[in-house]
C-alpha cells in the first residue's frame, strides 16, 4: 500500500498526486488555501517519499493501479483527482482505467501530450546520471523548472523543491523516469471522460509544452483552462492563486478560458 495522508473533514475528496523527486509535502504551501469543503487525501507515488519502488519500469498505469488501492482501502468511490507532472500522468492513466470513479480530472502543470522523439531521447540519456550521480542530476534540473524572471524571489522555494528532490530513493526515481518514456497520447482520455476536466499550466514552464497542451485541448464544455504567470511549480510559486481556481471550478463555475 502506498503511504498516504488524509487531511481535514470536507463533503468533497480532494485526491493529490505529485510529480517526479516530489512527495506528498508539496502541498504544504496549498493546503492552507484550499477550500474547507474538501478532504484532502495526499499519496506518496511508488518509489518517492515513503512509498517504495514497485518495479524496475514503472508505466504511468501501474502507479494508477496503485493508487486505486489506495482509495478502495479509505472506501471512497467517487473523487477529484489532481495530479501535478508525473502525478498527472498517473491521473490520466487513472481516468483511463476508472473513469466512473472521478468527480474531475485536474492537469496541474502537466499534459495528455506523449514525449516527444527528443523528450524520449533526453529521459534515455539520463538513466545513467540517476543511477550514478543522482545529486548531480536534481541540482542541475531543479531550478529550471521554476519561473527564470522570478529566480531570485523564489531562491527559498527552490531550495524545497532540491531538498524534496535529494530525499527521493534514485532507483524510484529511475523507474518512473523508464515509465514516462513509455507514455502515450491520452487526448482521448479527455475526449471520453465526462467529468469535469481542469487544467492549470505555466506560462514560463519549461517541462510543459503549454502552448500546445492548450491549443490542442479537446473542445468541449467541461473542459477549462488557466495560463498563470509562473513556471512548472505552481504549487511553490502561486499556491494562493493555484487553490483559488481549484477552489471555484470545482466547486463552481467561471468563463472557460482564463489568464492569470
Amino acid at each position: 500500500m502506498l503511504n498516504f495522508e488524509r487531511k481535514g473533514n470536507g463533503k468533497e475528496t480532494l485526491v493529490l498526486l505529485h510529480g517526479f523527486m516530489e512527495n506528498l509535502s508539496i502541498w504544504n504551501d496549498m493546503e492552507p488555501h484550499l477550500s474547507e469543503n474538501f478532504s484532502l487525501l495526499k499519496i506518496d507515488l511508488p518509489g518517492h517519499g515513503q512509498s517504495e519502488m514497485l518495479a524496475e519500469v514503472q508505466t504511468m498505469e501501474l502507479m494508477a493501479e496503485e493508487v486505486k488501492k489506495v482509495l478502495d482501502d479509505q472506501n471512497l468511490t467517487k473523487v477529484h483527482l489532481l495530479g501535478h507532472s508525473m502525478g498527472g500522468y498517473v491521473s490520466l492513466g487513472f481516468a483511463e482505467k476508472y473513469p466512473e470513479h472521478l468527480k474531475s480530472l485536474t492537469l496541474f502543470f502537466s499534459t495528455y501530450l506523449p514525449d516527444d522523439a527528443e523528450k524520449k531521447e533526453q529521459r534515455k540519456k539520463s538513466y545513467r546520471i540517476i543511477q550514478d550521480a543522482f545529486a548531480h542530476y536534481a541540482r542541475a534540473g531543479i531550478p529550471n523548472l521554476f519561473n527564470p524572471n522570478e529566480r531570485d524571489i523564489l531562491e527559498g522555494k527552490i531550495e524545497i523543491a532540491l531538498e524534496t528532490a535529494l530525499s527521493t530513493n534514485n532507483l524510484g526515481a529511475l523507474a518512473s523516469v523508464k515509465g514516462m518514456v513509455e507514455r502515450t497520447d491520452k487526448k482521448q482520455v479527455l475526449e471520453n471522460l465526462d467529468a469535469k476536466i481542469l487544467v492549470i499550466a505555466g506560462k514560463h514552464d519549461n517541462a510543459v509544452k503549454t502552448e500546445l497542451l492548450i491549443k490542442n485541448l479537446p473542445d468541449k464544455t467541461n473542459i477549462k483552462s488557466y495560463i498563470l504567470d509562473c513556471g512548472h511549480n505552481g504549487h511553490w510559486e502561486k499556491p494562493a492563486i493555484c487553490a483559488a481556481i481549484i477552489n471555484t471550478e470545482l466547486l463552481h463555475n467561471l468563463p472557460k478560458h482564463l489568464v492569470f
